[in-house]
């Protein structure tokens, strides 16, 4: 059966974590996983609600168990894995949009298909400071010009 547990919006990561870490093999509980579209919520799949209780017991940052089955069906665009396919080349300049380089803009230096990563040297830095960052992290602000 599959429980829906309410967490504190941004915490989602650090209830996992505490949750998994009081869970033993005996007690029934065979997965847990946060879709990141749904902020706030948690997937629990667990095969003793009584079990899971004395689990969430005193757990910070939840707001609430969601006590109903939820069927697989409901859930499994989020169990899929979307393959997003974003073409940037070398000498395209692009922008981050998450991670700690969020908002600098930067030149494509490499890219690394298998990895789906590339190296870009930011433009607004002092000196030349080459990053690799994830391939789904950036959007292509320009297009190399072809001669």
């Amino acid at each position: 059966m599959i429980y829906i547990l309410r967490t504190t919006v941004g915490r989602e990561n650090a209830v996992m974590t505490t949750l998994t870490s009081r869970v033993r093999a005996d007690m029934g509980i065979k997965s847990v996983f946060h879709p990141q579209e749904l902020k706030g919520y948690i997937f629990i799949e667990a095969v003793d609600l009584d079990v899971l209780d004395d689990i969430l017991k005193n757990l910070p940052h939840i707001r609430g168990l969601i006590r109903k089955d939820v069927p697989i069906a409901e859930i499994q665009r989020f169990l899929e894995e979307k393959k997003v396919n974003i073409k940037v080349e070398k000498g395209d300049i692009v922008e981050v949009i998450g991670g700690p380089f969020k908002n600098e803009k930067g030149k494509v230096t490499r890219v690394d298909e298998s990895k789906e990563e590339i190296t870009i040297e930011l433009l607004e830095a002092a000196i030349s400071i080459p990053i690799t960052v994830d391939i789904k992290s950036v959007k292509v602000m320009a297009e190399k010009k072809v001669e």
